[in-house]
């Protein structure tokens, strides 16, 4: 570090040179010089410099509002006074591995379904077969998949009051698909359903056209 003291010494000795020598040579009129100060030029300030921006998601980006049990509650910034939100879900396999992942919302005017789900597998799935969800070992329905992007393919299902009411008392959930490389095989994923019920009533409801 340097050291600061010779340095303010060597400055005060100069100061006191360049006013021993103003001193010495007096100018003859005494009158002093009239200094133009540069005008000051309202909101400017040093380039470069960054005002900042609030802190947390901006507008359109996606963020986990709450956490119950395995569901995450993922909503979306938007202008509007309540941001729109989803249940998700990561679902692995028996290694740990993610595979898949459900998302669910709630639906208001629609005369069959209570909510609607996105399940998304990989795209080494085989279509054909679709996708199937149990709860607890029950009966499982069987959904057709809708279309598959780089993402993965997608599942698009509706639930009905009786659907949910079995999430809501189950202790899990079972999804299966069928791997294109390996048709005489079933994959099955396991859906936690614990905080299920608190975090389907934080959920946006999605008004249907």
């Amino acid at each position: 570090m340097l050291n600061a003291r010779p340095l303010f010494a060597s400055l005060a000795l100069i100061a006191a040179a360049g006013l021993a020598s103003a001193q010495d040579s007096t100018p003859e009129s005494s009158a002093p010089a009239e200094v133009e100060t540069p005008a000051q030029t309202e909101g400017a300030g040093d380039p470069g410099l960054s005002m900042g921006a609030p802190a947390g998601p901006q507008l359109g980006q996606a963020y986990t509002a709450e956490t119950h049990g395995d569901w995450e509650l993922r909503c979306i910034r938007s202008e509007q006074e309540t941001d729109p939100c989803q249940l998700y879900q990561l679902l692995r396999d028996s290694a740990g591995n993610s595979v898949a992942e459900i998302s669910l919302f709630r639906l208001e005017g629609n005369a069959r379904a209570e909510a609607g789900a996105n399940i998304v597998v990989p795209l080494e799935t085989a279509l054909q077969a679709g996708a199937s969800v149990s709860v607890d070992g029950g009966q499982a329905r069987q959904y057709p998949f809708s279309f598959c992007n780089q993402v993965g393919c997608y599942a698009r299902i509706g639930l009905t009051p009786t659907d949910i009411a079995s999430f809501k008392r189950g202790a899990a959930a079972q999804l299966s698909i069928v791997p294109f490389a390996a048709p005489d095989q079933t994959v099955d994923l396991s859906i936690s359903l614990s905080g299920f019920t608190a975090g389907y009533d934080n959920v946006s409801a999605l008004q249907t056209q």
